[in-house]
């Protein structure tokens, strides 16, 4: 019963992303990367958030929850600001610009040059972390829920292989074959499955905790573990009170504002307003975030205390115990679909950046838009089967290696969100200084990482990555702000229009915007 729950939901899925993208054009650049740049606000901001929200980050976070609190909340909350922000400043840049790519901007500010490492920056972060990780964390969950080696009578590391396989053969069809379109159909469907059966945890949980009263079970909750309801961190904690201010505002803008997997949805828009109603639609959704990815992890800590040897177990543990065997089924689907989801739409968006930033600039020139896309497929299919060879490898890595992995992103996360916003905010910094600041980021956020924390000072004595993060991203700015005043460019820098769409704001952003922000700045003072 379960296994067809499963099937029924997943097929369903893939039959109605197909009926509604066959009559989109998958041959040209629009069609296949942008969706025809028809999406609209409802379908960007499912998008959004199925495409952010995946397996890692619902078993990861949970997890620090168990063992933190609600200080990991910020992960969450705070992403709704940074889309505020993207909405309101970036995004109307963007589709001014009539972007593909937020590589495809640099090169228009800058140079082909810095186009190029930027793409390649973005590729080597997708291949090397997020698609492996996602592949074997899903797989690990499926795995569990399912219990797949004892199904198929084969060892766990054999199970793993199988449906890492499985996961990624889905996913790439989505991806490579469905284009943009496809992916965020698909995602938009599941994100509805995904708050319901998200929300199915914590609800079915408080009413186990408060004997079928869901705000008795909240009660009982705060009053076992008072402390994981304080939204403070210290200087040990994993989200220090300070990096708020600091380095985790501009992880969030990064994520949120340029990094290309994520932006993809809203440069598809079918017009400005269409693209900042998904982002705000999305930022509201997030506020809630918690709900799904917070509160079950401590509501676990509720039932299993300090039993818990790994607080990643929490949430799974959690899951068998408060859902019924009747909905198992579906909530294995819909995390299938946040699996695909995340992976789909990094293989998607990794497709976009090497046909149209690699292939074209530098390999085929003349080629017709029909060729870019049968090349960037190309590409994705060869992608896709080396993070699957990958990806079943990682469960040879040692422990922490998620933590350690969101770390290494800095390396090319704040290089690139620096040269995007100097680039969009000045009109004289060269071509030169973006190259300089992001082989400046990447070095010196190398060396401080993982030369003087662990080698010279060591982890206990030195700041937090998001502190360092802040701080070489303020110099940076330095650096090419100074290059921009002793060899700036000859013209001044002017984004052309090419009304690719409308450009009309939405009416009402303003006001939504301020109320996203007035609501998370509330929810810190009541949790203080």
């Amino acid at each position: 019963m379960q296994i067809l729950a499963f099937l029924l939901f997943t097929i369903t899925v893939a039959v109605i992303s197909y009926f509604a993208t066959r009559k989109t054009d998958e041959n040209s650049s629009d069609g296949y990367f942008l969706g025809g740049r028809s999406l609209t606000g409802v379908v960007i901001a499912g998008s959004l958030l199925l495409t952010n929200l995946s397996t890692e980050q619902i078993v990861g976070l949970n997890g620090a929850a168990f063992k933190e609190g609600i200080l990991v909340m910020a992960w969450e909350t705070l992403a709704a600001i940074a889309m505020v922000i993207t909405a309101v400043v970036l995004l109307p840049r963007y589709l001014k610009g009539g972007i593909t790519t937020v590589p495809q901007f640099l090169e228009t500010r800058f140079d082909k040059m810095t186009k190029t490492i930027t793409s390649g920056l973005f590729l080597s972060g997708y291949v090397i972390v997020l698609l492996p990780i996602v592949l074997y964390s899903g797989a690990l969950a499926l795995n569990s829920m399912f219990n797949v080696p004892e199904l198929l009578n084969v060892s766990k590391t054999t199970a793993l292989w199988i449906t890492v396989w499985g996961i990624g053969i889905i996913g790439s069809i989505y991806a490579i074959f469905g284009g943009l379109k496809a992916v965020a159909v698909s995602d938009t469907i599941n994100a509805v499955g995904l708050l319901i059966g998200g929300l199915m945890i914590p609800v079915f949980g408080l009413l186990i905790i408060g004997d079928g009263d869901i705000f008795n079970g909240v009660s009982l909750l705060m009053e076992k573990a008072p402390e994981k309801f304080n939204v403070i961190g210290g200087e040990k904690s994993s989200i220090p009170f300070g990096t708020i201010f600091t380095g985790m505002m501009l992880v969030q803008l990064f994520y949120w504002g340029t990094n290309q997997a994520i932006i993809q949805r809203a440069l598809g828009a079918k017009n400005l307003k269409e693209g900042q109603k998904g982002l705000i639609y999305a930022a509201f959704i997030k506020i809630l975030g918690p709900l799904i990815v917070v509160l079950p992890g401590i509501i676990a800590f509720y039932f299993f205390g300090e039993t818990l040897e790994n607080p990643d177990e929490a949430y799974p543990e959690l899951v068998k115990k408060v859902l019924p065997p009747s909905l198992v089924g579906f909530f294995a689907a819909v995390l299938f679909g946040a699996i695909l989801s995340s992976f789909n739409s990094a293989l998607n968006s990794s497709v976009t950046l090497f046909g149209l930033d690699i292939y074209k600039s530098h390999f085929n020139k003349n080629a017709s838009e029909k060729t870019v896309v049968k090349a960037g497929k190309s590409f994705g299919i060869l992608l896709a089967v080396l993070s699957m060879c990958i990806a079943p490898l990682i469960a040879n890595a040692p422990d922490g290696l998620f933590g350690y992995l969101q770390e290494i992103n800095g390396c090319y996360s704040i290089p690139i969100l620096t040269i995007i916003v100097v680039g969009y905010f000045t009109k004289y910094v060269p071509a030169i200084a973006a190259k300089i600041a992001m082989f400046s980021g990447v070095i010196l956020y190398s060396i401080s990482q993982f030369i003087l924390k662990p080698f010279v000072f060591g982890a206990e004595e030195y700041p937090h990555f998001l502190h360092v993060m802040a701080i070489l991203f303020v110099l940076n700015i330095i650096i090419m702000l100074i290059i921009g005043k002793l060899k700036p460019r000859s013209t001044a820098f002017e984004l052309p229009y090419t009304k690719q769409v409308d450009i009309k704001p939405w009416r009402y952003l303003r006001i939504t915007g301020i109320v996203v922000c007035v609501i998370v700045l509330f929810s810190y003072i009541y949790f203080s």
